[in-house]
């Protein structure tokens, strides 16, 4: 009785440190970092890498070790790969060596992940749907326990509801801040339309332009002529 209490006690602990960690996350990458940083600790590995399903596709958005070449910008379909096919059949894949040479292998010369040995793929899930998929890899040989495969696939069924909302919340930040930006934009059009006789796309491109030239952000070339149309405005009244 003492023995399972203690296995119980020891599963407890572990959700409750997840929690912690996730809830100490305040964006959607810092998720996914507490996500590597925490199966890595379960299941210690040479490589731990999170994709993310957007679409079709499956990107990667997070790795244990760092790839800033690739994060954010590496993708493959599903079905492609064994990381694809995990994604594709809602199932864990456990390859104890030479895993280069599974049929499902995909080579990727930007990860030197693909060249280790041993390699573990579990799916993340939300309500029964694929939100993304997590991958262990040893560069030697490396029999994955039964126990390890059932905690990596715990952390894919716990975390996969906090990564799907993290994912949503960060695609609303950046739906909120495009609509930000075509707002200053279509005020800035405005004030160069009707202060240099413009039509709107010469105003536009005059935008464009602008930006290019002085290789900064159309948004802020825009706040620019908003906060100048502004000074004009309070000097004015001001004399006045």
């Amino acid at each position: 009785m003492d023995y399972l209490t203690s296995i119980e006690d020891s599963q407890v602990d572990v959700l409750h440190e997840i929690g912690e960690r996730l809830g100490m996350a305040d964006s959607f990458h810092e998720v996914l970092h507490r996500v590597v940083e925490f199966a890595a600790a379960l299941v210690k590995c040479d490589s731990c890498l999170v994709y993310v399903l957007e679409g079709d596709e499956l990107v990667l958005r997070a790795s244990k070790n760092p790839h800033p070449d690739v994060i954010d910008r590496l993708k493959l379909r599903v079905g492609q790969g064994i990381t694809g096919w995990v994604a594709e059949h809602h199932e864990p894949v456990t390859i104890p060596e030479k895993a280069t040479l599974d049929p499902r292998f995909q080579f990727f010369h930007e990860l030197p992940e693909d060249s280790y040995e041993a390699f573990l793929s579990v799916p993340l899930l939300c309500r029964g749907r694929v939100v993304g998929v997590i991958n262990l890899q040893h560069c030697q040989h490396h029999v994955y326990r039964q126990r390890e495969i059932r905690m990596i696939s715990t952390i894919g069924f716990l975390v996969g509801a906090e990564v799907e909302l993290a994912r949503l919340e960060e695609a609303n930040l950046v739906l909120t801040e495009q609509l930000e930006r075509r707002k200053l934009v279509e005020r800035a059009k405005g004030i160069l339309q009707r202060d240099l006789g413009l039509d709107e796309e010469q105003a536009y491109l005059m935008l464009q332009r602008q930006s290019r030239q002085k290789r900064r952000p159309m948004k802020e070339i825009a706040e620019a002529i908003i906060l100048s149309d502004e000074v004009r405005g309070t000097t004015s009244t001001t004399a006045s």
